[in-house]
Parts: C-alpha cells; sequence; structure tokens
C-alpha cells in the first residue's frame, strides 16, 4: 500500500499569520502542492485555514482525509517556551493594571495550549473533513532548511534560513550532509531581519508581509545617505553578529514603524505614491543593510564549515538582490535557493525533513498545482458564448502577436507553486521596448509605472545577454546585463539600475513556453519574452480558466491564450 503524508502550514492561532499551503507526498515522492491563496482569491489567505488547499490535494489523488498516514504540521509550540520570558515581559510593557491583567492571562492560556495541547486546533479543523490522522509538529526553520537543501542537489552546504519568526528563532545557521541538517546558530526572535525589513515597508507605506518586494524594488531608484545610514547605523548593528532589536523591539511593526518616525523625525507615508528622495535613499539603504548581513553570514560559515556552497530558504530569501549579493562573494561557489522560500514553502520542507537528502530529487521545476482539461475549458467558452480560434501551430501564432506588440495571457498546464509566473500562468509581452512595460503597468496590472518586470529565456542563449552564466529557473534572484544586449530587451530591465531579475527556460521544464519563445526569437532575433504573473494588481495569480476570462476582459490584454485555444478581443 502507498504511503501517503499530508503536509499543510495553517495561517490561524499559534502557527502563523499568513502564506497557508498544502502538499501531498506518496511515498515521500511530492505529487501536488498548492497555496491557499490561489483557492480563495484573497492574497496571502491571511489568518486562514487552508481547508481548500487541503482539499485539492486529497482531489488530485482520490483520497480521503482517513487514507493518509500522517498530517505533518511545519510549526511545533512547545518550541516557544525558549522565549516565553519575552512573550510576558511584553505583556507587562502594556499600560494599566486590568491591561497588564488581561494581557497576562490571555498569554498564559495561549502557551500552555503550545506546550499541553499543541495540536488540538488543528484537530478540530481537520474533524470537519475526515477521520483525522496521526498529526506531527516540525520545527519551523529546519522546515524551511528543509526545503532548501534537500532538493538541492548538494553534498554539502552552508544552509540559511531567514524570515520574521520561526517558533523563537528568526535567523538560523544550518550545515547540511548527506546525514542531514544540523543547528549551527540561532538568532532569537525579535532580532529578526525580516521585521527589520518589513518596519522599512511599513513606514514607507507599504504593508509587511506583502510589500517588501516593493520596496526591494524602490532601492535602486536611491543612493547612498550617509545621514540615513548613520542614524540606522545606531539603532541596528549589521554582520554576522547582526541585532536589530533597537528597532524591532517585538513582533509588532506598529511599534518598529513609530521607532523609525522617532530616528528620522519624519512621519510615515499613509499609503505609497510618488516617493520623495528621502525615501528612495531609506529604501536603498536598508537594502544595502540587509545584502551586508546575509552576506557576512554566509561568508563567515562557509569559512567555519569549510564549504562554498550555500541553500538558502524563508520569507527574506524572496529578496532577489540579497541573493544576487550572496551569489557574487567570492566565497560561495554554488548557491540553491528554494523558489518557494516563504511560508507557503513550509510544506515542502516538512514532507522531506525526515527523509535522507540523497533520497530527495533535485527541484528543477514549480508546476505542482491544479491543471485543467482541454475538452472543459472548450465546454467553458462556449457556455459563455465567446469566440475562439485553434491555430494550426499556436506556439508560431502567438509569437507573431508578441511581435507585433499585442499582450498575451498565457495559461498552460500545472499551475505554479509560489510567487513567481514561471510561463504557466504568465502575461506576456515583447521586451524590446520600454512601451512594453509602461503598458503592461498601466493597463494591465494597474501598479506603479516605476516597477520593473522580468525576462523568460532560452537557458542556451542566457550566456549572450547575463553577466553570469549561472542558470535560473525560478526568477529568484537579480543580475547584470551586458551592456551590448541591453538595448535589446529594455521592457525587462529594472529602469534604475539595468540589472534584471530572469527565467532561463529548458524543453525539459516547460516544452510548450521553451517553443514560444524559440519561435518569437525566430522571428525578432531576440530569444526573450517580458514576463509577469497573470494576475490584476493585489489578487494572487490567476488558477482556474474562469478567473483567466475574468481578468482578460478586466485588463488591457490582447490575446488570451488557454491551452490550446484562442480568445481575441
Amino acid at each position: 500500500m502507498p504511503h501517503y503524508d499530508l503536509a499543510f502550514k495553517p495561517a490561524i492561532g499559534l502557527y502563523g499569520q499568513h502564506d497557508p499551503s498544502a502538499a501531498l507526498f506518496v511515498d515521500g515522492e511530492l505529487v501536488f502542492a498548492v497555496e491557499e491563496e490561489r483557492l480563495t482569491r484573497q492574497k496571502h489567505a491571511a489568518n486562514t485555514f487552508p481547508e481548500r488547499a487541503i482539499q485539492a490535494c486529497l482531489d488530485h489523488h482520490e483520497l480521503e482525509l482517513g487514507d493518509l498516514d500522517r498530517v505533518l504540521l511545519p510549526y511545533d509550540p512547545t518550541l516557544r517556551k525558549h522565549i516565553l520570558g519575552h512573550y510576558f515581559r511584553r505583556r507587562l510593557a502594556r499600560p494599566g493594571l486590568v491591561q497588564k491583567a488581561y494581557g497576562l492571562q490571555q498569554q498564559f492560556v495561549r502557551e500552555t495550549q503550545a506546550q499541553f495541547y499543541p495540536v488540538r486546533q488543528i484537530e478540530h479543523r481537520l474533524s470537519a473533513l475526515g477521520d483525522v490522522p496521526q498529526i506531527e509538529t516540525l520545527p519551523h526553520h529546519a522546515c524551511h532548511a528543509a526545503s532548501a537543501f534537500h532538493p538541492s542537489g548538494f553534498d554539502e552546504a552552508v544552509v540559511l534560513t531567514v524570515d520574521a519568526k520561526g517558533e523563537y528563532d528568526s535567523t538560523v545557521v544550518w550545515h547540511g550532509t548527506q546525514d542531514g541538517l544540523e543547528r549551527i546558530r540561532t538568532y532569537e526572535h525579535p532580532s529578526s531581519l525580516g521585521l527589520f525589513f518589513a518596519a522599512v515597508t511599513e513606514y514607507l507605506g507599504y504593508r509587511m508581509f506583502n510589500g517588501e518586494g516593493k520596496v526591494m524594488g524602490l532601492a535602486p531608484y536611491g543612493e547612498r545617505d550617509e545621514e540615513i545610514e548613520r542614524t540606522l547605523r545606531e539603532a541596528v548593528e549589521p554582520g554576522v553578529d547582526y541585532d536589530v532589536t533597537g528597532l524591532v523591539e517585538e513582533f509588532n511593526a506598529e511599534r518598529a514603524t513609530e521607532r523609525l518616525e522617532e530616528l528620522f523625525d519624519r512621519p510615515r507615508r499613509a499609503t505609497p505614491g510618488e516617493f520623495s528622495q528621502f525615501e528612495k535613499d531609506l529604501a536603498h539603504v536598508a537594502q544595502r543593510l540587509l545584502e551586508e548581513t546575509v552576506v557576512d553570514i554566509a561568508e563567515t560559515y562557509c569559512e567555519r564549515l569549510g564549504t562554498a556552497n550555500v541553500a538558502l530558504a524563508g520569507g527574506v530569501v524572496l529578496n532577489c538582490k540579497m541573493n544576487k549579493a550572496i551569489i557574487e562573494s567570492p566565497a560561495v561557489e554554488e548557491v540553491f535557493i528554494q523558489p518557494v522560500a516563504h511560508d507557503a514553502g513550509l510544506a515542502l520542507g516538512a514532507g522531506w525533513l525526515d527523509q535522507s537528502p540523497r533520497d530527495v530529487p533535485e527541484f528543477t521545476h514549480a508546476y505542482w498545482g491544479p491543471a485543467y482539461e482541454f475538452d472543459e475549458i472548450r465546454s467553458l467558452l462556449e457556455t459563455n458564448k465567446l469566440e475562439y480560434h485553434e491555430p494550426d501551430d499556436l506556439e508560431r501564432y502567438v509569437a507573431e502577436r508578441l511581435a507585433d506588440g499585442d499582450l498575451v495571457g498565457w495559461f498552460q498546464g500545472r499551475l505554479e507553486l509560489g510567487p513567481r509566473a514561471l510561463g504557466n500562468r504568465s502575461i506576456l509581452a515583447d521586451p524590446r521596448t520600454s512601451a512594453s512595460r509602461d503598458r503592461v503597468n498601466r493597463y494591465v496590472k494597474h501598479r506603479e509605472e516605476w516597477r520593473p518586470f522580468a525576462p523568460s529565456m532560452l537557458e542556451s542563449a542566457a550566456d549572450e545577454y547575463l553577466s553570469t552564466d549561472r542558470p535560473d529557473p525560478f526568477m529568484i534572484t537579480t543580475t547584470g546585463v551586458l551592456p551590448e544586449k541591453a538595448d535589446e530587451i529594455p521592457a525587462a530591465l529594472h529602469p534604475a539600475d539595468e540589472t534584471t531579475r530572469p527565467q532561463t527556460v529548458t524543453e525539459t521544464q516547460n516544452p510548450r513556453y521553451h517553443r514560444l519563445i524559440s519561435e518569437f526569437a525566430d522571428i525578432t532575433g531576440v530569444p526573450v519574452v517580458l514576463n509577469t504573473s497573470f494576475n490584476d494588481h493585489g489578487e494572487p495569480i490567476v488558477n482556474t480558466p474562469t478567473e483567466a476570462i475574468k481578468d482578460f476582459f478586466g485588463m488591457g490584454l490582447d490575446v488570451l491564450v488557454l491551452e490550446d485555444l484562442v480568445v481575441e478581443k
């Protein structure tokens, strides 16, 4: 009989606040995974139990909950005991005797549940779906570490897991070998790089756990400002022995944002908008300090552990420019970055943690979600009386439309896992003019016009365009573009520093997408297309054909491709 493990990350109670997901493993092999946000249509699915994602995993293999051998939770509430003092000190800091007493009572109840009834809430929620199997809790950062090291293909590596907070830890250094993972150093909450960057994000008018990537994208528009840097360095200590508690005193972005207002004697932005030079420079300096710190940690432990391989996971690892700095370090030779680095990737690590790394296949693609049959899509179009056609050579036809300047919604195969669309739920455009970037920002994504886009390119042509010959199938790092090629793909460059965040594509990874880019190269001489996620501003990437059709008619797209079928305006 097959062995079935269901791993899922809740976003309720003791188990976190955002990015729930679920993954199904059959005899230890990953077969299906999906984020709850793609099914609820609420970005990050905050404060949500991933009931839909769990059911999607079961439906994929025609299972009932009781058919599972184990449920794996990537969070161990009993480990919260390591920072109990912090929680109670925070409650005692509340003003007023009544507030103190109430806060202490609530905290006592919460910590009692964590120590003695760690899975009661999960058992209750699962019971609505069927017979509840054995539930195992696993350390949060250990699951992040397994998600990075086990599918990396490395025999040995320094493994860094960097996020806002696990049970008690915010950054952990691991030594990964074929025997598994050894915890080498723990940076405890509240000294959290994730919360440091979240505070800057809130100060600039975005929301924590949502806007950090926008601050990263804003940073190249700024410059190194000595006064801003001196002020921040007085509040936080970067480097391998970093300490950010001078800014982040607790898991509270509001208080940290107030601290930034005090430090700079400037109010926060209520909403993002036209940024001042000070705000651009603050983003630049914050990004610089983050890179300085994580690179120093990586270099220090590569030397101490005697390896030049680095594997990375955790929400902060979605910072592509930080990843670039690690890759470019002279102490580092090879890097694997888990593309589902944030909390949604915890379900992957939970499924792999008790396996030998040598038994886990390398992570070569992110297409683990639902797919939709051709007949289902055709029936949907006919039911809604939408005209469509089926080109004899789909890839050639779409490539010609892209070359003519049309904007294309591209819906194929299985849904991607993670924050990037990688050629199955993508919006595509011609990268050869900056007008393409401006049109997609203004009429399709409905977002700030300074925001950059990324290219998908044939891996075989990457060394002709990029300053590195490192393949990157996941859009998880940035790189320079060779000066003689920058004019060919201006829409896929960051306007401020002309870096790019590439996806390299091979025929093995995604045959149809590879053919499309090859046809575009045959027509234009440029083996690159602009690729951004198929979603409107503020919503998750589309999952179903119905969602793709809805967005197509609500956005400034010209062509919609649903598997073999084409809809046009």
